[in-house]
């Protein structure tokens, strides 16, 4: 089986972060490693000056073109796979998405800002657009200010996968375990339970006390029930992957907020967040733009991100 990682880089070392990971997992699942950048046109840019030509713009491609091949020089010499590169034009994310399915990229690995020279990415428009409607996996990995180091190996040893009780969001664990079993990784399954709240108590004191105890008490056993429920879907799951000689472990959790619970749970030994954009269930929903959108903002960890067919 072929298989391919699109690194987009902007020309910054904070895009070039993303390249460690990239590079470990290209050695690992044998897989072709592809940089590109995305040329944004002078004239399109900064159309309102009209000071531009064409000059000017292809000296810029050149810069780009110049800093790639640098920066392939160095990816390939430590890597026993193919590396290549491509300057596109066109719109950021647009772009991205194209490349990968014209290059029938697995997934696309990248930071989720950064600021150069040439161009830049940013946490917001260019990343939640790609989230939505990348066909593929995304991997975004949290940039550092000083320069990555290309020699060391950034291997997933641990990954925390949320589910919520549906096929919808199990729909992640392919895409985890395929990396996963190439890093030799362990596995936390994570079932997030939304806490029950009581009606409005009674507020007369000669009859607060007794009813606030019989409410609170079912309250309790509520969610015990509820964890009971989510720990035997877990142990299901888990005796499956189990099953394939896999390292796994659970964990439920009475949440109010999934994407604060994720975060709580995703430390260490755990080193990457596997998680679908989209999910029903006990997990409150794994909304685009909430829950993902928390845990890509909120965690320093590498996210897999995954956008299942409905």
């Amino acid at each position: 089986m072929n298989r391919s990682i699109l690194v987009p880089l902007d020309g910054s070392t904070f895009g070039e972060h993303a390249l460690p990971l990239a590079m470990s997992m290209a050695k690992r699942l044998e897989a072709s490693l592809n940089l590109i950048h995305v040329h944004s046109l002078l004239d399109a840019t900064y159309a309102e000056l009209q000071v531009f030509d064409n000059t000017l713009d292809q000296e810029l491609r050149n810069k780009e073109r110049s800093y790639l091949q640098a920066i392939q020089k160095q990816v390939q010499d430590r890597l026993p796979v193919q590396v290549t590169i491509r300057n596109v034009d066109g719109d950021v994310a647009t772009a991205i998405r194209k490349q990968a399915e014209n290059l029938g990229a697995s997934w696309v690995v990248m930071t989720t800002h950064a600021k150069g020279p040439f161009g830049r990415f940013w946490l917001g428009s260019t990343t939640d657009e790609l989230v939505r409607s990348l066909p593929v996996s995304l991997i975004l990995v949290h940039p550092a200010d000083h320069a990555p180091d290309l020699s060391s190996d950034a291997a997933i040893k641990h990954m925390l996968i949320p589910l919520d009780g549906t096929p919808l969001a199990e729909q992640i664990l392919e895409h985890a375990l395929t990396l996963g079993k190439a890093m030799n990784a362990d596995y936390t399954l994570l079932r997030v339970v939304t806490p029950v709240y009581p009606f409005t108590l009674p507020t007369e004191p000669a009859i607060f006390g007794s009813v606030a105890a019989d409410v609170m008490d079912r309250v309790e056993k509520l969610h015990g029930e509820l964890r009971r429920e989510a720990s035997n879907y877990l142990a299901i799951v888990a005796g499956r992957l189990r099953g394939d000689g896999l390292k796994v472990q659970c964990r439920v959790t009475i949440e109010e907020q999934p994407g604060v619970a994720i975060l709580e749970n995703g430390k260490p030994p755990i080193d990457m967040i596997a998680i679908e954009t989209h999910g029903r269930g006990g997990l409150s929903r794994l909304l685009l733009g909430s829950v993902a959108d928390k845990v890509i903002r909120g965690s320093k960890l590498p996210i897999l991100l995954h956008r299942p067919a409905v």
